[in-house]
């Protein structure tokens, strides 16, 4: 086969067209690019002096490990990825054990096998036999010590210090159409909240309202507590987890803290107009630290071998022309967290599960008033050239004692059967089919939309199949809260 990837549309493989150079400190001189992830700069290339040897840049990996060699040539390329559902898998392999590779290639299927199929059929190629250990070879076989980069070392070049600028309608990031820069007030307020020492330096008057900047110091060690628990570092990646670990892993995060900011001006309640947040780690090497939390670091003169959340809140002025500031207050009200609960199986009314709250310890029992097949109509979905799934399962049950509503959910443990282009007819991307699909087969709420007779307050709906699903594995899911709101007087 040729090597001309410009004539293949490589996106099925999960890899886009894109700038033909790369502009990345690692990419090796005189690279030719074959395709971009579209995520972190990742790409892949042939280098001079290396032959069809196919290589994948990473600029957010570790030192040393930002090119590795993944195919000898085009055609074993194009096969190395058909056997991994895509470039992502293979991209990844090297810094991978055996078992890490494999379970990546259970939980991750690909997301269009159609569209693979007829790429392998059109090609005549057929997948690789044992891609990992391919792979694995190759970085043995390939001397890397040959391959010349644009510059000798990955440190970051000095970057020019930018004039501090706020702005009402643009967060860290700017501004958003025409406006002038808010005028700062410094506040220099601290306070104990969730565990951390947090900081409001400044607030800005701007002429559509108030700008305040949130920033809550963390410290390292239970940074790094949190990343060997679960074993995070970039060299690994993104991790395989349940749904369940997933929650817990966000809800342990100490970097990540979903804040309710309010803000009073003079005793009157400011409404609270949009916000943004972004997070310094010192366990993070410079390169991957984003320029905006370093430059507010620097500005506020904070302290960088700390964590640190960085929140900026946007209010509008209740009355038409900005006030003079005599008095201002801000409170602080956790979002609710996502915490897991059990999963179960029930087959009719009156079957019932037992189980404990995460936070209150107390004992609650679910029971089930009805739970029974239901398909949607057709017309619910209108995707040209595609079929979507229709059938589901209704759970209706009540609570022994009874929860708030906002408080508890039930979902189905299983995603939503993916839509599928109809048979004898071409077209129908079926991605917009696809995200209706994972909304429709969410929890509680919309099930009312289409169950006949939804005032039961307590209801479920499983994910969307083709056929009627035979059993529903179903997951309890709690959304608490676990700190005390706190109102602090800033002026």
């Amino acid at each position: 086969m040729k090597s001309d990837w410009t004539r293949i549309d490589l996106s099925p493989l999960g890899l886009e067209a894109g700038s033909e150079e790369s502009g990345y400190f690692c990419t090796p001189k005189g690279a030719r690019i074959i395709g971009w992830a579209g995520v972190d700069g990742i790409h892949c290339c042939t280098a001079p002096g290396f032959g069809e040897t196919i290589f994948s840049v990473s600029p957010m990996n570790a030192p040393g490990e930002y090119v590795r060699p993944l195919a000898r040539n085009f055609r074993d390329f194009l096969s190395l990825l058909l056997s991994c559902g895509g470039f992502a898998a293979a991209e990844q392999a090297p810094g991978w054990s055996r078992e890490q590779f494999s379970d990546f290639l259970l939980h991750n299927p690909p997301e269009n096998p159609e569209r693979l199929e007829a790429l392998r059929r059109e090609l005549d190629l057929k997948p690789m036999e044992d891609p990992f250990s391919y792979i694995q070879a190759l970085q043995e076989e390939i001397d890397l010590s040959q391959l010349s980069a644009p510059i000798p070392s990955p440190a970051l070049p000095p970057e020019r210090p930018q004039e501090w600028k706020v702005f009402y309608s643009g967060g860290f990031w700017g501004r958003h159409g025409r406006e002038r820069a808010g005028r700062e007030i410094p506040v220099r307020k601290s306070f104990s909240w969730a565990d951390a020492l947090w900081q409001v330096p400044a607030v800005y008057v701007c002429g559509k309202g108030l700008v305040a900047d949130f920033c809550a110091r963390v410290a390292p060690e239970r940074i790094r507590a949190f990343l060997n628990k679960w074993d995070l570092s970039p060299e690994r990646g993104e991790p395989t987890l349940t749904d369940e670990q997933r929650m817990e892993l966000e809800a342990e995060n100490p970097l990540s803290l979903d804040v309710d900011t309010r803000m009073a001006v003079n005793g009157r309640a400011l409404s609270g107009h949009h916000g943004c947040g972004i997070a310094w780690n010192p366990c993070l090497p410079e390169e991957m630290q984003e320029r905006e939390a370093r430059d507010i670091l620097a500005h506020y003169g904070l302290d960088p071998s700390y964590g640190w959340i960085l929140l900026r809140r946007s209010f509008r002025w209740a009355t038409s022309r900005p006030p003079v500031l005599r008095s201002l207050q801000a409170t602080l009200r956790q979002e609710p967290l996502s915490l897991p609960g059990p999963r179960f199986h029930v087959s009719g009314a009156g079957d019932s599960v037992s189980f404990t709250h995460p936070v209150t310890g107390a004992r609650h029992t679910l029971v089930v008033d009805e739970c029974a097949p239901q398909e949607l109509s057709s017309d619910c979905f209108r995707e040209e050239g595609t079929d979507v799934p229709t059938h589901l399962c209704l759970l209706r049950y009540h609570l022994l004692p009874d929860l708030p509503q906002d408080g508890f959910l039930v979902r189905d443990c299983r995603e939503s059967d993916p839509p599928r282009p109809r048979e004898g007819e071409a077209g129908g991307s079926g991605f917009h089919g696809a995200a209706a699909v994972g909304v429709i087969g969410g929890a509680d709420g919309p099930v009312a939309v289409f169950a006949a007779g939804g005032a039961n307050p307590r209801a479920a709906c499983s994910s969307l199949r083709f056929e009627p699903p035979p059993e529903v594995e179903w997951r309890v899911e709690f959304r608490v809260r676990t700190l005390p709101e706190q109102t602090v007087d800033l002026l």
